[in-house]
């Protein structure tokens, strides 16, 4: 979108968070589960580290390619590794994104649903 990027045309880096959140969303629910379901299950999970490198630019209206990993299956954090590219399939961005399971009343740490956890371990066998 044109309010995603600067006087330049090129993608603020601020954007690219929630091209990570759409990889994430994206992945997830590619399992058969939503984040929709962790919140009815009394879970959030917010974000508490990102690490991010930018390689190369993007620009206004660019078709981009989002690919999420997660490389281990998730005990009280999840990891996500999301590679982002342009158009012609060359890489422009990756980052690390860690996220917590918080009880969504106690707003403490717990452990990732089983749910999660059992279709993750299925997907990756």
């Amino acid at each position: 979108m044109y309010a995603d990027t600067d006087k330049a045309g090129i993608v603020y880096y601020g954007t690219y968070a929630r091209f990570y959140e759409m990889g994430r969303t994206e992945f997830v629910r590619s399992f058969g589960f939503a984040y929709k379901e962790l919140e009815d299950m009394g879970i959030i999970m917010p974000v508490v580290s990102v690490n991010a490198k930018y390689i190369k630019s993007l620009y206004y209206d660019d078709e981009i390619t989002i690919e999420t990993t997660i490389p281990k299956i998730p005990e009280a954090r999840a990891i996500f590794q999301t590679n982002i590219y342009n158009s012609v399939g060359e890489l422009v961005n990756t980052a690390e994104v860690t996220l917590v399971f918080l009880d969504m009343e106690t707003k403490r740490l717990t452990r990732a649903p089983k749910e999660l956890t059992e279709v993750l371990t299925k997907k990756n066998q």
